[in-house]
């Protein structure tokens, strides 16, 4: 007997319960749960929902069960803020679709060399997830249609209004048909963000998960601050907590910078994720906070959407953002999936009311501690559990996870338990060893081959 946390009690066909299958889900989500009814019925959804509670499922098989595989025009857009959310979005499209033939789903992002791109559009994608900036740059030049669009997704659509795209999203909207379904999720709602809304949907059914509030499992420490003792208190937290993974949320681009700089005189290997980054350098960032070879992150609000890691131990905010929605987002990104979260907050003076309005929005009293600034590089800093190699070689030399694992644990000599994440890219791969085996991995492999072939490996 099913129950309405069931997905085989929505009206699904079983092509798509093989994708949710494929995904290993076993209940619906809170998000999943309420949107997906209304979405499944085609009525315009506006939905206020945190990174990490499932919307993607939500909105992607909303779409996939509007589209007609047969048609070859593109019948579903997904806006997205950055090329990482994009990414993530599409692979998890695609999984969701792994019971529907000949379904081709396309991402198209900035930051990428557009000629690839226009050859991949010469037969036109069922799907398009993709940045504002790029699709519209696509649709200009004539080479991608929007005039069979059956779904039209604005996802973290706060943030594409931070990051400018207004102008964009509004012209893509206009492009789509009148008659195709809009669904907009946000994990917060400015009056933009309603504005909006009206503009691109018909009658939506508004739906809000967190109502608010953060889950008990997520314990928040306040710091009282100087301004000019941010950097040595951070050091003194990140030592006392010894999170094994935590991100560092700053206000500014600038900032992010400075607090790595800071954090490596305390003796600390953190890395810096802002807008400003190359996309390379951004990839390589995020691979190697993502596999362990990193534990601290400093990022910024923006730059940080799209991250998809899980078991996040702490989050800690450098400063206060300044508001309670940004406050909220960030720190649900530690104690997911029932597991314990920290989230570590540095108040000074001129931040007191931004504190207060976080009490206010949460209904009780904040929880302040103190802790003395570290003085001095530290003796006893905690140390990433794995390294990561980069072998310039990726999808385009037909390289697969297990030729990589095959060549460690065969020529290579390494016990496949050493061996953690692996990502390959088009053109590199990355894999993570652990830290103590990483120099004698790299020795190995550049002495030996891959899948019968010499490539070029480091550490990076």
């Amino acid at each position: 007997m099913t129950t309405p946390s069931d997905f085989a009690s929505l009206p699904l066909s079983p092509a798509l319960l093989q994708g949710v299958d494929a995904l290993a889900f076993t209940s619906m989500t809170p998000i999943q749960a309420r949107a997906l009814p209304p979405i499944l019925e085609g009525r315009d959804v506006i939905a206020q929902a945190p990174t990490g509670s499932g919307k993607t499922a939500a909105f992607g098989l909303g779409l996939l069960h509007r589209l007609d595989p047969a048609n070859g025009d593109t019948q579903a857009l997904v806006l997205c803020p950055t090329r990482e959310l994009a990414d993530q979005v599409g692979k998890q499209v695609r999984r969701l679709a792994t019971g529907i033939p000949n379904l081709k789903v396309s991402i198209l992002c900035g930051g990428i060399p557009l000629g690839p791109q226009l050859a991949s559009l010469a037969h036109a994608p069922h799907v398009v997830v993709g940045t504002p900036g790029r699709v519209q740059e696509l649709v200009a030049k004539g080479a991608l249609s929007l005039k069979a669009v059956r779904t039209l997704v604005l996802d973290e659509a706060d943030r594409m209004l931070d990051m400018g795209f207004e102008d964009a999203i509004r012209d893509l909207v206009k492009r789509t048909p009148k008659d195709r379904q809009g669904l907009l999720f946000s994990a917060t709602f400015p009056d933009a963000i309603r504005t909006l809304g009206k503009a691109m949907l018909r009658d939506a059914l508004e739906i809000s998960i967190d109502g608010g509030a953060q889950p008990a499992a997520i314990e928040q420490l306040f710091y009282e601050t100087d301004p000019a003792r941010r950097a040595p208190l951070l050091a003194a937290l990140l030592l006392q907590h010894r999170p094994e993974s935590a991100v560092v949320f700053c206000n500014t681009r600038a900032d992010t910078v400075e607090v790595v700089g800071s954090l490596a005189h305390y003796g600390f290997s953190a890395l810096a994720l802002h807008g400003d980054m190359e996309q390379r350098d951004r990839d390589e960032v995020l691979v190697q906070f993502a596999n362990r070879s990193c534990s601290v992150l400093v990022a910024s609000d923006v730059a940080a959407r799209g991250l998809d890691v899980e078991d996040i131990g702490a989050v800690i905010n450098y400063e206060l953002p300044t508001d309670t929605d940004t406050y909220l987002h960030r720190i649900g990104r530690t104690g997911r999936a029932g597991r314990d979260g920290l989230a570590l907050s540095l108040c000074a003076p001129r931040e007191q009311s931004r504190a207060t309005a976080i009490e206010e929005r949460q209904g009780q009293p904040l929880r302040w501690d103190k802790l003395q600034p570290l003085t001095g590089k530290a003796s006893n800093v905690p140390t990433a559990a794995m390294a990561t190699l980069r072998i310039d070689a990726g999808r385009t030399d037909k390289l697969r996870p297990g030729d990589i694992v095959g060549a460690l644990t065969g020529d290579a000599g390494l016990h496949k338990d050493t061996i953690g994440k692996i990502d390959v890219f088009a053109t590199r791969s990355y894999v993570a060893i652990v830290r103590a085996n990483a120099a004698l991995a790299v020795e190995r492999l550049r002495a030996g081959k891959i899948k019968g072939r010499k490539f070029r490996v480091q550490r990076l």
